[in-house]
C-alpha cells in the first residue's frame, strides 16, 4: 500500500485534492480504492454545479460496494473526468493521475487549512489499521 502523496491535501472520508492555482483536482486515496476492490461505474456530478465542503458530489461504484463521493472543499465544478466514463480501473490503476474525479474552482481557499497534509493523513491510516 502506498502512503501519503507529499503535495496533496486529504480529508477523513479519503478524499485528496492537489491545487493547481485556485482550482482543486479531487480524487480518492489509494486506500480508498483498495477498501473499494474493483471499481466498476463513477458517477460524476454536473459541471457548473456548485458545490459546499462535505457535499456528495458522485458515487463510485465496486464490485463490492457503492461509496458517495464528497467535496472536500467549496467551490464550483469546471472539469469532470469523463475517461471515467469508460475507465472507472484508472481509480484503482492510478488513483492521483489518471484517476481524478472532478476540478473545484474555490469558492473559499481558507477551507484548505482544515484539510489534512500527508503526514497526518499518514497518521489517520495507521489508526485506522
Amino acid at each position: 500500500m502506498r502512503m501519503a502523496v507529499e503535495n496533496l491535501k486529504y480529508t477523513e472520508s479519503h478524499e485528496w485534492a492537489k491545487m493547481e492555482g485556485n482550482i482543486a483536482i479531487i480524487g480518492i486515496t489509494d486506500h480508498a480504492q483498495e477498501q473499494l476492490t474493483d471499481v466498476v461505474f463513477v458517477e460524476l456530478p454536473e459541471v457548473g454545479r456548485t458545490v459546499g465542503k462535505g457535499d456528495e458530489c458522485g458515487v463510485i461504484e465496486s464490485c463490492k460496494i457503492a461509496a458517495e463521493l464528497y467535496a472536500p472543499l467549496s467551490g464550483t465544478i469546471t472539469e469532470v473526468n469523463h475517461a471515467l466514463s469508460e475507465h472507472p480501473e484508472y481509480i484503482n490503476q492510478d488513483p492521483y493521475e489518471k484517476g481524478w474525479i472532478v476540478k473545484i474552482e474555490l469558492s473559499d481557499p481558507a477551507e484548505l487549512d482544515a484539510l489534512m497534509d500527508a503526514a497526518a493523513y499518514g497518521n489517520l491510516l495507521e489508526k485506522e489499521n
